[in-house]
């Protein structure tokens, strides 16, 4: 019943289409009811009393009849309709922009199958739903009672032996409805598990080719396949069985009905008219009777769909504002790491994290894959909150300050570089409204992609392909350095933004770079260490801890592990003259 109310609640704001279609409804039920009526005058009266009146009459009313039906049957289609699609569009909306407000967590334990299914398979389930089933019942509703009410006038004892076979009916309507239910439920989870499949294998086909792996992937994607088949096959069976059902029990009751009827006029105690007029009611009423069994099956698969949009809509942010969240200032002092901790699920990744970047200085973070070093960037954008400890900005708590806030004043590079599947132009401009063209074309050149975003066929209207898949990595990279410089934001997060390039073009970004973050504060996690020579301050993690921290020079002077990585990198070390092998043993020996 909860669910219920609650699809009623998202009809609300158009109440007067439903209340409209209702009424269609109504008249459509109404002109049923009048036409099995009009039988009984048209047998008694013109084929048995030879009235030449009624000759003309009934067949004009059964026109009039008939047009105000059609009428009504085309209103109350459309308006529900037109409820259906906008109810359909407020929750296909509304599951979005709940699922965008979710945090970054909830997106690494939820497979992009599965969301995908439910903002398009159950939320287009719940659109035939409510513009199709849930106005077929309505309709079939009052049909029933009209014609219910003409069958009694004619002859209330025989409606009476007619109900007798309601109940059984409405037991086996209801027991298919639940198996209904339950099988939609499981039918739309593989729908889930085979969007996840697709949207994997797709995405990955180089890796999926690159290693073989074709017939592997079919396997799964057959299993998986047949799995839904196997449930969509149940579900067929549900919503199919009714129908046999109906005709079964239809056959029963048109048989105990001419038995019983038929004595009834062949003793004179009912006029052949009445007879018809009530076996025509009755013929009438097993249509719009079978629907409703049908429709309501195909109600409880809109219902479990429904209870799958809302369980997902009624997930609650784990990161949100507080209520006495306030804006970030800009920043005058610093951001500062205090004691701070923090795990994934069981997993610890950093121990007891100090620091502090002041305004307008570059703090470099190195280390080895895996040490903790994109977590802090996560950790300042709040895409995680810290389990103990806490991260400041000029004094104040990251959990006190409004999210929006908080990243509107960052801008942020990752290693791993999304771009959308739309022009180059509005890739670059993303985060950003009303951005000028010459902002735009000074940030590419600024990230030394604008030469060749022109020598494009399309120029800055290249369709970048879905991610980023008509360009190269280095060229994806340096894009997406783009849409940083034009976000202007007083703080840099670079999390290996150079990552993907070409020594040449390193260079060339790495100057950009340096020019960019000039009296900004910046925050730059490294994986090539020449990159942050001209750090004012440089971390070195390990197993989730700081384990060294100075400038460069006084890394280089200490001998420790930053050294040791330079060695590697560089492959020979300046300060002894010995190779990179040697030199790492000896510091660490």
């Amino acid at each position: 019943m909860k669910t219920y109310l609650r699809l009623i609640s998202y009809s609300r704001p158009y109440i007067y289409y439903f209340l409209g279609s209702v009424l269609c409804t109504i008249i459509l039920s109404g002109a049923t009811g009048a036409i099995a009526y009009l039988v009984e005058p048209a047998i008694d009266y013109i084929f048995k009393e030879k009235n030449v009146l009624m000759l003309y009459l009934v067949p004009g009313l059964l026109v009039a009849l008939y047009l105000i039906k059609g009428a009504a049957d085309f209103g109350q289609h459309y308006l529900i309709g037109y409820v259906g699609g906008s109810v359909t569009a407020d929750l296909r909306d509304a599951v979005y922009r709940h699922i965008l407000m979710l945090p970054v967590s909830f997106f690494t334990k939820t497979s992009t199958g599965i969301l995908i299914s439910r903002i398009n398979n159950d939320v287009g389930v719940l659109f035939r739903t409510v513009s199709s089933s849930v106005m077929k019942v309505i309709k079939n509703f009052f049909v029933i009672i009209a014609l219910t009410g003409v069958a009694f006038y004619q002859n209330w004892k025989m409606m009476l032996v007619c109900l007798i076979f309601f109940p059984p009916l409405i037991l086996l309507t209801t027991k298919l409805g639940k198996k209904a239910r339950r099988y939609s439920r499981r039918e739309q989870e593989n729908v889930g598990r085979v969007s996840t499949l697709l949207d994997e294998t797709i995405s990955g086909c180089q890796t999926v080719k690159a290693f073989c792996m074709e017939n592997y992937e079919v396997e799964r994607f057959e299993k998986e396949s047949f799995s839904l088949l196997r449930n969509g096959l149940k579900s067929l069976k549900v919503s199919i069985i009714s129908s046999p059902a109906m005709e079964i029990f239809g056959g029963l009751l048109i048989s105990v009905i001419i038995y019983y009827g038929g004595h009834r006029v062949l003793n004179g105690q009912m006029t052949t008219g009445k007879f018809f007029s009530f076996v025509a009611a009755l013929a009438m009423l097993y249509k719009p009777v079978k629907e409703f069994a049908k429709e309501n099956i195909a109600i409880q698969v809109g219902v479990a769909a429904a209870i799958r949009v809302f369980k997902v809509l009624d997930l609650v942010p784990e990161i949100a504002d507080k209520d006495d969240s306030v804006p970030l200032p800009q920043l005058k002092h610093s951001i500062e790491f205090r004691d701070v901790s923090f795990q994934y699920e069981d997993t610890p990744v950093l121990k007891k994290i100090s620091f502090e970047v002041k305004k307008g200085e570059i703090l470099a973070i190195v280390g080895h894959s895996g040490v903790g070093k994109s977590t802090i960037a996560n950790l300042i954008l709040r895409f995680y909150d810290v389990n103990e400890g806490g991260i400041y900005f000029d004094g104040l708590e990251i959990k006190d300050i409004q999210i929006k806030s908080l990243r509107d004043q960052i801008a942020f590079v990752t290693q791993e570089t999304i771009l959308f599947n739309d022009t180059i132009r509005n890739n670059i401009a993303y985060g950003g409204r009303d951005i000028s063209e010459e902002k735009i074309i000074n940030a590419a050149k600024a990230a030394n992609i604008h030469d060749f975003i022109i020598s494009l066929p399309e120029g800055y209207d290249t369709l970048t392909g879905e991610k980023g898949a008509m360009l190269s990595g280095g060229q994806c990279q340096r894009i997406s350095i783009a849409r940083a410089i034009v976000k202007d934001a007083p703080i840099l997060l670079l999390d290996e933004a150079t990552s993907s390039l070409d020594s040449r073009s390193e260079k060339e970004v790495q100057k950009a770079l340096e020019n960019l973050m000039e009296n900004r504060t910046s925050i730059v996690i490294a994986h090539r260490l020449s990159t942050i020579r001209n750090a004012h301050k440089i971390l070195v993690m390990s197993a989730g801890e700081i384990i060294e921290e100075g400038s460069h020079e006084d890394l280089i002077e200490h001998r420790g592990v930053y050294n040791t990585l330079i060695n590697i990198q560089s492959g020979y070390s300046r300060k002894t003259g010995k190779s990179a092998t040697a030199a790492s043993q000896e510091n660490n020996g």
